[in-house]
């Protein structure tokens, strides 16, 4: 076994060496040629083996610290609804080991902007068009009560994140009672805008980190959904289209919104009727999916010691911040959001 793989648990380690022989023995795996596969911003640890049938995944997830039984059952939910998502090949529940299909190297993310030169929208458009497809597709599977609901009270619970962990903690800002209430009625007014529309499968995390290029010119593979839940139709579409990790110029997202509500629409996925309503739907699930991310990447950082996530902050914010700004019942947000930061507002307007 690669000697860069660290265990601090012995007994862990030795249950999972004899794990992979028995998995080398019947899959034709080379031990020896185990090496990370990727980072993870949870417990979870990614290992690719080589073999005689190609490359394998392993993945190691403490029971103590994950629950596998959601990637398995969201993992059969996908690939039988014939989307690209990892086989699974063995699972040691007990011990939280997994062996499963190689869906490859290239993340969306690599292939966008690991070349000489970051893609251009046009360049960048069929990997967008391909990600739209699918995510039709893994709106279409009836998955209702088969997965948690993502009701009003777990939408808090994420909103709960940002005065806790970005304000409170990574900003040092305590709040006075006006901006608690201006707080807590721009939550009110965010949640009345998502709950209200409707449920679809929502993967949570579809954006270009999660998504592989298919060597074969196929649908991108689809990882990291074990966190997928029955919720606001227009969330897996921010995910995406104002990525975390990359940003596009706004009417290059718009553009790449309209593809998706008219394939959505041509497939009977619940979008709003009218484009503009449903745009105002994706503008509000973004605004709180970028006060939670703000929370949770600061949480990544003063809880858990990883600080990668820091230098996407300011993207992050700026989404969040140009919404706030837009929009009737905000603009305490939005004022919040700039004493935080130290900047000034942008000039915003009010559809």
């Amino acid at each position: 076994m690669n000697a860069t793989i660290r265990w601090a648990d012995p007994a862990r380690e030795q249950a999972f060496v004899a794990w992979l022989a028995a998995q080398s023995a019947r899959h034709a795996l080379d031990p020896g040629s185990l090496r990370p596969a990727s980072a993870d911003a949870s417990f979870r640890r990614y290992f690719r083996i080589d073999g005689r049938d190609g490359s394998r995944i392993v993945m190691d997830a403490p029971p103590t610290h994950e629950d596998c039984r959601p990637f398995v059952q969201v993992a059969g939910l996908l690939r039988g609804a014939g989307l690209n998502a990892p086989a699974l090949l063995d699972w040691d529940e007990a011990h939280g080991f997994l062996l499963l299909g190689d869906l490859g190297a290239t993340t969306y993310l690599q292939a966008l902007t690991g070349g000489p030169a970051a893609l251009t929208p046009a360049e960048a458009s069929p990997l967008y068009l391909a990600a739209l497809d699918t995510l039709v597709r893994l709106q279409g599977i009836a998955a209702a009560g088969q997965v948690p609901a993502y009701d009003r009270a777990l939408l808090q619970r994420e909103l709960d994140l940002f005065p806790d962990w970005y304000v409170a903690r990574h900003c040092g800002q305590v709040l006075d009672d006006a901006e608690r209430t201006q707080l807590a009625r721009s939550f009110d007014r965010i949640l009345d805008v998502c709950t209200a529309q409707s449920a679809v499968l929502v993967h949570r995390d579809y954006h270009s980190r999660n998504l592989m290029v298919a060597a074969d010119g196929g649908p991108p593979g689809v990882l990291d959904f074990q966190d997928a839940v029955w919720g606001p139709v227009a969330y897996d579409l921010v995910s995406l289209l104002r990525d975390a990790y990359i940003e596009w110029d706004e009417e290059v997202q718009i553009d790449w919104a309209v593809r998706y509500w008219e394939r959505a629409r041509k497939a009977g996925v619940p979008v709003a009727a009218d484009f503009g309503d449903f745009w105002r739907d994706f503008e509000w699930m973004g605004l709180q999916r970028h006060l939670k991310v703000l929370g949770i990447f600061a949480r990544l950082y003063h809880r858990d010691g990883k600080d990668g996530y820091l230098k996407d902050l300011p993207l992050v914010w700026r989404y969040a911040h140009r919404v706030a700004t837009r929009y009737n019942g905000l603009g305490g947000l939005a004022q919040l959001l700039e004493r935080l930061a130290g900047t000034q507002r942008e000039a915003g307007y009010t559809f």
